[in-house]
């Protein structure tokens, strides 16, 4: 079959495309483990180097989300991160949290504390929306935490199926 590839004229790479002015690196989109914990760390970065920008609220429950996130990958020293942890830590990660964050900071400092039609500041909004990511964050911790005790139990059945005596021995 080598013959085939003979014919065909070899294919040029794509250049990478040019970074924008302005723009940070692009976000991960692996799913592994280090691409995860690598934006991760990226992200800390951001909400470290806007503290001072954002309430004091604001940054620790930012950091919370983070950490919870830290720990959902960290369940994959046991197991594999299930598809549906990878996507809600990779859309928390990689869109949802620095989105938030970067719709907070893009506002004029004098409509922080001025309520909007809803009734709530700007302030306040953004707490309310990263107490929403903490819960979600939470959630997957917590499903991913319950896989691993699913097959904690699931092997504890296999074994005691495996190595205890059967009813059927004589």
């Amino acid at each position: 079959m080598t013959w085939f590839r003979k014919l065909l004229p070899p294919a040029a790479a794509a250049p990478a495309p040019a970074p924008q002015p302005g723009a940070s690196r692009p976000e991960p989109d692996g799913d592994d483990p280090a691409t995860l914990r690598s934006g991760l760390a990226q992200l800390n970065r951001f909400i470290n180097q806007n503290s001072g920008k954002l309430p004091g609220e604001a940054v620790v429950t930012a950091r919370r989300v983070t950490d919870v996130l830290r720990e959902v990958i960290d369940t994959s020293e046991i197991r594999p991160l299930d598809i549906y942890a990878v996507i809600s830590v990779q859309g928390i990660l990689q869109d949802y949290l620095p989105t938030t964050l970067r719709s907070f900071l893009a506002l004029d400092d004098t409509q922080l504390t001025v309520a909007r039609p809803s009734g709530r500041t700007p302030v306040q909004s953004l707490q309310e929306q990263l107490e929403a990511l903490l819960d979600a964050a939470t959630s997957v911790l917590t499903a991913a935490q319950a896989q691993d005790a699913d097959a904690l139990l699931s092997q504890g059945s296999f074994l005691r199926t495996k190595f205890s005596g059967s009813d059927l021995d004589l």
